[in-house]
Formats: structure tokens, C-alpha cells, sequence
């Protein structure tokens, strides 16, 4: 799906980088938004759930940093 409004007529920017600025934006969200749940689930004594979300966090972060990474390198590459 294209973000034409929001990406490319609206701010400038070509679609492919606002996806890559979106992605990365949600995936760093879920890894904060985890946190929570993985101290929820700690809370209840349920370290299984709490494993879970850890895991999920991790990838999230994952996501972010490699995110963060293409985009320098699409960025610094139209200098």
C-alpha cells in the first residue's frame, strides 16, 4: 500500500522513505509499549508471558535499529 498523501505530495519525501521512517517509528513504539507488558506480566508472577514479550521486544528493536540503519544509508547516499 502507498502513502502518497501523507509521503510524497504532502511533506516531499518519496514514498520509500516514509515507509522506512513509519516502519522504524512503529517498530521502536512496540519495543516501549512492551516494556509494559513485560512488567504487567512479571507483576502476575507469569514469567512465561514475560519471556514472551521479551522476545518480541528484542525483535522489535531489531526492527528499529535496522530501520534507522537503511535510512541513514538512503539518506546519506542522496547527499
Amino acid at each position: 500500500m502507498h502513502h502518497t498523501e501523507q509521503g510524497g505530495e504532502v511533506t516531499g519525501t518519496p514514498d520509500p522513505t516514509y515507509n522506512i521512517i513509519w516502519f522504524t517509528e512503529q517498530s521502536l513504539k512496540n519495543a516501549l509499549r512492551l516494556e509494559t507488558y513485560i512488567a504487567d506480566a512479571e507483576r502476575e508472577g507469569d514469567s512465561e508471558l514475560a519471556e514472551f514479550f521479551r522476545k518480541a521486544q528484542a525483535e522489535s528493536r531489531k526492527g528499529g535499529e535496522l530501520g534507522k540503519q537503511l535510512l541513514a544509508a538512503r539518506v546519506g547516499a542522496q547527499r
